[in-house]
C-alpha cells in the first residue's frame, strides 16, 4: 500500500492526510479564539443633536454674529477634551478672540434645545486653566479646551451648549466676516470630546428687504364747546365756567395753543382783564383764565391722555392763579403728543360799582404745530 506524502521545507516527509488534519485543527482553534476572546474595542463618535447656527446677517462679505447651539450626547468629562468649530475657507475670522465669545450650557438630560435655559456660563481665556476654558482661533478653527481640572459633568451628557461669537457675546467687539460666495456653507463642530456634526448655513447676495412708508404731518384740534355762560355776575362770589379742548400732533417740536380777544365788554364798559397771574379776589373786577385743576374756585382739570401729552403753559399753569393777555399761549408741548384733553377755566369777579349791562366777548383759539 502506498500513502501520499508531502515533503516539508527541512526535507522531512509527512503524510498529506496528517497535514490536512493539522490545518483544520488550526482553523477551529482560531475560531474559538475569536468567539471567546476579548471583544474588539471600536471608538465611534456620537452625532450632535439639535444643531443650529443663527447669524445676525446672511449677506455675503458682511460682518456677522454667530449663535451656535447643539446638544451633546457624550458631554465633556476630561481636561483633554476639546470642542472645535471649523469655518469654511473664504470666511474671515479677523480679530476674533476669547473676549468675543461666550460658552453657556444647560444642566443636562435635555431632549431638545428649544426653550432650554443656558444657566451655566463658562469662564473663557486664551488658554485653559483651573475652572477656565481655553478659547483660541487658529486659521479657520476655533478650539475650546476644557479646564485643566475638568471631570465628569463639566458639560453633562445630553446638555445643550450655546456658543456666541461676536458682539452678541458679553463684551464682544469683533465679528466673523461671511464668505463672498452665495449658497450653502458647512460649519463643522467636532473635537476630542466624542461628538461631531455639521451645520449648513446659506448665504445670500442681500438678506435685507427695504420697506418704506410715509407718515404725513398731522395736527388735530377741536373745541368742546363754542360758548360758555357765566349767568349773573356777583360782587359777593366769584363766577366760573369751563370748556375743553382736544389736541394732538406728530410735530417734532410740538405745538402751541394761543388765544386772542378782548375782556368782557358791555358797550363802553369792561371788566378788567387780569394782566398778571393772580388769585381770585371777590369784590374786585377780574376776568381771567387758566388750564389747571383749581380749588378756589373749585373749577377745571389737569390735561390728560396717554403720555406724551400737552400741558398748561407758563402764566396759565399755576393752580388758583388766573390771567388774561390776548395773544398768549395757554397750552403747549415741546414734541409730538398723543390725544390730549385740556380744560380751560374762566373766572369773573365784579365790584359793587361795576356798571350794569350784558357783558360778552368772543375769543379765538389757534393751534400751531412746528414740524
Amino acid at each position: 500500500m502506498f500513502r501520499k506524502t508531502t515533503k516539508m521545507s527541512n526535507g522531512t516527509s509527512l503524510p498529506t492526510h496528517f497535514l490536512k488534519k493539522c490545518v483544520g485543527l488550526g482553523v477551529i482553534l482560531s475560531l474559538v479564539a475569536i468567539l471567546f476572546g476579548p471583544p474588539l474595542q471600536v471608538a465611534l463618535a456620537a452625532a450632535l443633536l439639535n444643531k443650529s447656527d443663527t447669524l445676525s446677517s446672511l449677506k455675503v462679505s458682511t460682518l456677522a454674529n454667530h449663535e451656535v447651539i447643539f446638544r451633546t450626547p457624550t458631554g465633556v468629562d476630561a481636561a483633554t477634551d476639546t470642542i472645535t468649530i471649523t469655518f469654511p475657507s473664504g470666511w474671515t475670522m479677523g480679530s476674533v478672540a476669547f473676549g468675543d465669545m461666550d460658552l453657556d450650557v444647560s444642566t443636562g438630560g435635555q431632549t431638545s434645545c428649544s426653550g432650554v435655559s443656558f444657566g451655566t456660563a463658562k469662564t473663557l481665556a486664551a488658554t485653559a486653566g483651573t475652572n477656565i476654558w481655553g478659547a483660541a482661533v487658529s486659521g479657520q478653527v476655533i478650539t475650546y479646551t476644557a479646564p485643566t481640572n475638568a471631570t465628569t459633568g463639566e458639560i453633562a451628557t445630553q446638555a445643550c451648549a450655546r456658543i456666541r461669537i461676536g458682539t452678541n457675546a458679553a463684551g464682544g467687539t469683533n465679528r466673523i466676516t461671511n464668505s463672498a460666495a452665495t449658497g450653502s456653507h458647512t460649519i463643522a463642530v467636532a473635537g476630542v470630546f466624542g461628538d461631531s456634526g455639521n451645520i449648513v448655513v446659506n448665504l445670500l447676495t442681500d438678506d435685507q428687504v427695504a420697506v418704506s412708508g410715509t407718515v404725513t404731518e398731522t395736527l388735530s384740534f377741536s373745541l368742546g364747546a363754542t360758548s360758555v355762560a357765566f349767568g349773573t355776575l356777583s360782587s359777593a362770589a366769584v363766577t366760573s365756567a369751563t370748556h375743553t379742548v382736544a389736541l394732538a400732533t406728530n410735530a417734532v417740536s410740538g405745538l402751541v395753543l394761543t388765544f386772542s380777544g378782548s375782556t368782557l365788554t358791555s358797550g363802553a364798559n369792561t371788566i378788567t382783564a387780569m394782566a398778571t397771574a393772580a388769585l381770585s379776589a371777590v369784590g374786585t373786577e377780574q376776568f381771567g383764565i387758566n388750564a389747571k385743576d383749581n380749588a378756589t374756585p373749585n373749577v377745571g382739570a389737569e390735561c390728560s391722555g396717554t403720555p406724551p401729552i400737552a400741558a398748561a403753559a407758563t402764566g396759565y399753569n399755576t393752580v388758583d392763579n388766573f390771567k388774561f393777555v390776548s395773544g398768549e399761549t395757554i397750552i403747549s408741548s415741546t414734541a409730538g403728543i398723543n390725544n390730549t384733553s385740556c380744560t380751560i377755566s374762566y373766572i369773573a369777579n365784579i365790584a359793587g360799582a361795576t356798571e350794569a349791562g350784558s357783558y360778552t366777548t368772543t375769543l379765538t383759539y389757534t393751534a400751531t404745530a412746528t414740524f
